[in-house]
């Protein structure tokens, strides 16, 4: 019970000192998730959140400023109507893949049906013909309108058995390979366009503010 006061009482000191203290200082002294929580339920507006930005992905001119800052910076943008502050929570390097697939659903076609077809788009793409040209005519999810592309990604993005291969199995670029997941009557042939490579990524607090 004394325990849970302390807490409370804890929660209640932080709600009164970032309710007494200019935002830009109040962002400075944030260290903890707790803190970022707190100022969060205080500073109420609905632009008022957790950014994640990625290097590969946001190229703007206000992502370049936030790359270059180092953990725990605050930067203020102000225009006539509000006030927009940044603070950057986390900087790490993540893992990210690149490849290009064909999926093939097996309960569409027989086994046999998908290994010909299979073999078949292999012999075409040994014989000179673009597998982003290949995909667009069989792979047979919304992927194919880009060429079966998947852009960079990490975990969390693809089945597991699909990322495992990616991930583990030691394609050299240029390698075709398949994985078959039975249970979701799922095929695919995946071509390793791009070595693996560490992407930067920050979490920013954005904190908005109208000016009256």
């Amino acid at each position: 019970m004394i325990k849970k006061l302390l807490t409370y009482s804890l929660f209640c000191f932080t709600i009164s000192v970032f309710a007494q203290t200019s935002t830009e200082d109040d962002l400075i002294t944030i260290e903890s998730t707790k803190q970022v929580d707190s100022i969060l339920q205080i500073k109420k507006h609905k632009g008022n959140k957790i950014v994640t930005f990625n290097e590969e992905k946001h190229k703007t001119i206000l992502a370049k400023e936030l790359f270059s800052m180092s953990r725990g910076a605050v930067k203020k943008k102000e225009n006539e109507y509000e006030k927009t502050f940044y603070k950057v929570l986390e900087k790490n390097k993540t893992p990210y893949y690149r490849v290009s697939y064909i999926y093939l659903d097996s309960s569409k076609y027989t086994e046999d049906d998908i290994a010909n077809l299979k073999s078949a788009i292999v012999s075409k793409y040994n014989n000179g013909i673009p597998f982003s040209y290949l995909a667009k005519q069989y792979s047979m999810d919304a992927y194919a309108k880009k060429g079966g592309d998947l852009g960079w990604f990490t975990t969390g993005k693809m089945p597991v058995e699909f990322e495992a291969e990616v991930i583990n199995g030691h394609h050299s670029l240029d390698d075709i390979f398949s994985v078959k997941i039975p249970e979701r009557n799922a095929h695919y042939l995946i071509l390793q366009t791009h070595e693996p490579k560490q992407i930067a990524e920050i979490k920013v607090l954005k904190i908005v503010e109208a000016i009256h």
